[in-house]
């Protein structure tokens, strides 16, 4: 007799910087999603596959559901939000070292609407003693009826194999939606712009991180001895200032973010590569639609 094969949707939902990203790279086995330690670094639905012998998993990784404060905050929050009815089963994730917050409270809030199975996933247990597990656990089994409470550290792997487990359970039987040796439904070009965007969050501090997009203007394969691949980008930032700043002293700041990002492109792509950074002033671009349409932040996406 056969085994049913299962498959499914989930959805990785919970405030901003809670280790969704980390999550998602681990179950998919290497880097679709940027991290960082800056909170709402996700801004797209990134969708990573897990395919195994008998299920296929496909993780939606959301921005970090807060307060927007602009038109690229609101497309976030309604591309997280919107995911929880279109899913077989939704993972709420905790940051259980800072526990429970207002910012949990206007999940739960939402979450209550949704028919679909509800995880609760406490994460960083590796930060926290054990006691302090328990009383989280009791803090939240109570405000809403989750399917199963399942504590994991997200970044050194401990309980995420059983956490796997554990979510087939919930999947129906289903097709296998994509090829088994995909790991996620973006285009290249989405996660080279993703990979350099990152090198930006991580060298730049203050208003910069989140000030700014990356635009592909051209990935080429030159055919020749060396057999590179030409990548040309834009970082668009939102004042002179900040162009500055991006750029560093002669050059310097870019040349890092040039450098940082070549090699994760490498990796990727499977192939040497020549990247050249130019940087753009677009005033106050969050908050004007036909700019996050064209820096790919449509209205059409929720």
């Amino acid at each position: 007799m056969v085994e049913e094969f299962r498959s499914g949707f989930i959805s990785i939902i919970g405030r901003p910087n809670v280790g969704k990203s980390t999550l998602l790279n681990r179950f998919v086995g290497q880097k679709i999603a940027i991290m960082s330690d800056k909170p709402q670094t996700t801004r797209n639905r990134i969708q990573g596959v897990l395919s195994q012998d008998d299920a296929q998993f496909i993780f939606i990784d959301t921005p970090g559901i807060h307060k927007p404060k602009h038109k690229l905050g609101d497309f976030m929050v309604k591309t997280a939000e919107n995911t929880m009815n279109e899913v077989d089963a939704v993972m709420f994730m905790v940051n259980a070292e800072e526990g429970y917050g207002r910012g949990d409270q206007f999940i739960l809030e939402r979450l209550q609407k949704v028919n679909n199975p509800v995880f609760l996933v406490l994460n960083k247990i590796d930060k926290i003693h054990p006691d302090k597990l328990f009383e989280l656990i009791e803090q939240y089994k109570d405000k809403l009826d989750f399917a199963e409470i399942v504590p994991i550290s997200a970044l050194e792997g401990n309980n995420t194999a059983h956490l796997l487990d554990t979510l087939k359970g919930y999947l129906p039987e289903g097709p296998q939606y994509y090829p088994e040796d995909q790991v996620t439904d973006h285009p290249e070009r989405f996660i080279v712009s993703e990979l350099i965007r990152e090198k930006v969050l991580h060298l730049t501090r203050e208003e910069i991180p989140h000030s700014i997009a990356v635009v592909i203007e051209a990935i080429e394969n030159r055919h020749s001895t060396t057999e590179k691949v030409f990548i040309q980008a834009t970082i668009v930032t939102e004042r002179k200032s900040q162009k500055g700043i991006i750029i560093g002293k002669q050059g310097s700041m870019l040349k890092q973010v040039g450098k940082l990002a070549r090699r994760d492109i490498e990796m990727l792509l499977g192939s040497k590569v020549f990247l050249e950074l130019w940087v753009k002033v677009q005033p106050d671009w969050r908050n004007k639609q036909a700019q996050l349409n064209d820096y790919g932040f449509s209205r059409d996406e929720y």
